[in-house]
């Protein structure tokens, strides 16, 4: 079955959506690399909780728009990129309207189920950041326990997941459940973005300990290297309160 997929353009950002009202992708035309929204901005928090040359091997688990691998393309030379993502389609719109470049030594492209990729190629990662939803926001599999499961297992000493979660569904808490459940509770959820998307971001090996300081200094030194803006992140999680001790410790 082809996945239904809509293009829009309002204030010079270009939308991609898969036949619903639910934006899957976003690029500002002018800018085509940058980050257009806020969710995506925040899956790269890992960049404040890791030192450079952190991630040199990036998996992405769905493309949309292609955002996230042409970030890391353009902006993080020192890191390789595998993008799984189901529909073919996707892929040649992402090409077609959203500037993704051509595969190269640093980005390989997979057509096909991002759970089933997890479970079957032994290779480890860095960076998992999973952005997988069908036209109703569901992230089927890749919201299920053993897909978590299979994550940690592919994750290096550094490794860190990020997920896009939906903090408005009704299935937001059991997927933060399966999520401690599968890192130990080695886990952070940032404060929820105005579009109603929670990252979180689980570790299992080396652990990340950073105090409010010390994410200020790393936002600044991302935002010189590539210029993503990440102190807003860091100053809704200090006003969140949900940080002990002034220190994000998992």
């Amino acid at each position: 079955m082809t996945l239904p997929i809509d293009i829009s353009e309002e204030s010079g950002v270009r939308y991609l959506h898969f036949g619903s009202e639910w934006v899957q992708g976003a690029m500002r035309i002018r800018k085509p690399d940058a980050l257009e929204l806020d969710y995506t901005r925040e899956m790269m928090a890992g960049l404040l909780l890791r030192d450079p040359p952190w991630p040199r091997r990036v998996l992405l688990i769905g493309l949309g728009a292609g955002s996230l691998a042409k970030f890391v393309h353009r902006h993080l030379p020192e890191a390789s990129t595998t993008v799984v993502e189901i529909a073919p389609e996707v892929h040649a719109v992402a090409r077609q309207f959203f500037r993704l470049p051509d595969e190269d030594g640093r980005l390989e492209i997979v057509i096909g189920d991002g759970a089933g990729f997890i479970a079957d190629d032994p290779r480890q990662w860095d960076l998992i950041a999973v952005d997988g939803f069908d036209r109703h926001a569901r992230a089927g599999a890749l919201a299920g326990q053993p897909f978590y499961a299979a994550c940690r297992a592919r994750l290096s000493e550094d490794g860190l997941l990020a997920a896009n979660l939906f903090g408005q569904l009704r299935g937001f808490k059991t997927q933060l459940q399966r999520l401690h459940k599968a890192f130990d509770g080695r886990l952070l959820a940032l404060p929820e973005v105005g579009s109603g998307n929670v990252v979180a971001f689980a570790a299992a090996g080396r652990p990340v300990e950073r105090s409010f300081a010390e994410l200020r200094e790393r936002a600044a030194a991302v935002k010189a290297a590539t210029g993503l803006d990440l102190l807003p992140t860091v100053r809704r999680l200090e006003k969140s309160g949900t940080v002990q001790n002034r220190t994000v410790r998992f």
